[in-house]
This record gives C-alpha cells, structure tokens and sequence, in this order.
C-alpha cells in the first residue's frame, strides 16, 4: 500500500470525513465508531493510492429490514461514480449481495454491517463499507486472475481513488434521498438493471435459479419446487 498525496476529499453536506490509517480497516474502524454513539454522516477512508476503501455510519428510523435496502443505495452510488468518471464503455454490474463486477470481472465488493440482527427492530447504527480496486497487488500479476480485475486495466487510469471517493459519496447520497422520498422501489428497478444473474441459474452466495428480489432487497431464489427468500440480514459482515 502506497498512501496518497495530501488530498483532502470534499464531501457533499450531510457527510464528513476522516482519513483511516492504511493499516486499519474502514469498515472495522466505522464499526467501534458507530458503537461509540459518533454522529452519522462520517466518512472513514484509506489514503491509498492502489485501492479504494471507505465506510460510512448512517443512522436509520427504520427497521432494519427496510433499513437493509441501503445497501442498494451504496451499490448504485458506485455504479454512478464510475458510470460518471470511468470511459463511456465501461459496464458495471452486481452479484447479490455484495459483489461489483466492471467489464465482466469481479472489481470489488461492499459490506454492511448494524447494531442488530433482529429485522424488526430499529437499529441505532448502520455502516456501509466499499472496497474498489485501483491496482493490482503486488503478489499478483496482470492476467494471473482472469475472473478479477482492477480499475486502471479497464481503462480508468486517469481514475483516483480520492476522485471516486468524492463522487461515490455524492451519488450514493442522490440515491438515499431517493430511497427517504419514494422508497426502495425505484433503486430495487435500478439496480435489477445491473443485476446479470436475474434469470439464471447462479451458485454464489448459493445455488439456485435467481428470480429477482423482494420489496425489500432480499433475493428470490428457486429451488426445484418452492420458492425461498435469501435474506440480506443473514448476509451481515
């Protein structure tokens, strides 16, 4: 890991931030934070020039499995940055839960975590987490994992990850202020859009025929005979 010059990021009003040692998770860091009663709205980055990691404390009034839903909001808030920023090419994708895929490959990934697991109940934090990749790792060489990739292989070379950082707070709060006025419904279209194993028969996070998802995000899988509901709280970090 490699830190970054001294840039600070800017962020939309509602959010601040605040610089992570490289050595320390985000979204572990977001976590004790959120615990310790901090006030939402907090940003936790790494200053890393080849990896993008960042997580936010939000603090919802709803019930967790409404409240779940903004993991969508985060998901979509990524596409959007890189939509925005990366070539007009550039395909971003979803695997339920928690996978991002750029050009057909796997290129980060996104975590959640509350302060419950029971989904009635109103939780008194809620962190998102992202991780992107910017460039490869230095134990692995271009090519050697053809179902990955990174950002600067797929075009975005010019791409920072100050600049997603900046954009992908921006556009994730667009998303949650949609989500607070209309409800989950139109991320839940947005993001099926983004979704290529609607559909199909899938094996990740379990085996089955995805058929779409619920009115709250939780995925809808077909299994021989019936019909299960693969919830997003059993998929907490």
């Amino acid at each position: 890991m490699k830190k970054l010059d001294n840039q600070i990021p800017n962020f939309p009003p509602l959010f601040r931030g605040e610089p992570c040692p490289l050595e320390k998770s985000t979204f572990h860091e977001a976590i004790e934070k959120a615990k310790n009663n901090i006030k939402p709205g907090l940003i936790l980055y790494n200053e890393d020039i080849g990896e993008l990691n960042a997580s936010i404390i939000l603090a919802p009034d709803i019930k967790l499995k409404e409240a779940l839903g903004m993991i969508l909001v985060n998901q979509m808030g990524i596409a959007d940055s890189l939509g925005s920023l990366g070539p007009p090419e550039l395909a971003i994708h979803f695997n339920w839960p928690n996978r991002i895929k750029v050009n057909g490959a796997y290129c980060g990934s996104t975590f959640y975590q509350a302060s419950t697991k029971l989904e009635d109940e109103v939780p008194e934090w809620l962190v998102l987490g992202i991780s992107i990749p910017f460039l490869w790792n230095k134990s692995i060489e271009s090519g050697n994992k053809p179902s990955e990739t990174v950002l600067s292989e797929e075009g975005c070379s010019v791409l920072t990850p100050n600049s997603l950082l900046e954009s992908w707070s921006r556009h994730t709060l667009v998303w949650m202020n949609r989500f607070l006025d209309d409800g989950l419904l139109p991320i839940h279209n947005a993001w099926c859009e983004k979704c290529e194993d609607i559909g199909k028969k899938i094996n990740y996070p379990v085996e089955g025929d995805f058929i779409g998802l619920d009115e709250n995000g939780n995925m809808l899988l077909k299994k021989i005979k019936k019909t299960v509901v693969e919830k997003l709280i059993n998929y907490m970090d």
